[in-house]
């Protein structure tokens, strides 16, 4: 589609009706040639002012909670919670330890049973569960 209307209801309407590209008249000639090849290969394309408010936008939603995860947490005692929303937090097991005032290894003892009940690999997945979860908001935008 290619339009002088640069607002979100016409891109919400040009994509519910199967366009795979929306751009807007004051765009590159080299930009709309590229566009209409892309658009014929295929590919979709947005113009850049679009693209940016379209992530934005997705950024303002409400991520969707995986349930059976969040279920999942009824597992973990307060303090393997605790444990999960430090880790989110991306704190150290020193770092744990000092807020917990516990022992660097009793730490590792409380990381350890958050990751077996919770069936991840690391710590990595932990952050990830606890931010799909719920469990930590996301980034504010």
């Amino acid at each position: 589609m290619l339009t002088t209307f640069d607002m979100d209801e016409y891109v919400f309407a040009a994509l519910r009706a199967g366009a795979s590209g929306f751009l807007l008249k004051d765009v590159q000639p080299e930009l709309l040639v590229s566009g209409i090849r892309a658009v014929r290969a295929g590919e979709s394309l947005l113009a850049p002012t679009v693209t940016r408010r379209m992530i934005e936008l997705f950024l303002q939603r409400p991520r969707p909670v995986d349930v059976e995860a969040r279920a999942n947490l009824a597992t973990l005692t307060a303090r393997g919670y605790e444990t999960l929303r430090m880790l989110a937090r991306g704190l150290t097991n020193a770092e744990m330890a000092a807020e917990m005032f516990v022992s660097e290894t009793t730490v590792k003892t409380h990381v350890g049973r958050v990751l077996m009940k919770l069936a991840l690999r690391d710590r990595v997945q932990a952050v990830i569960y606890a931010y799909e979860t719920g469990v930590v908001p996301g980034p504010d935008v």
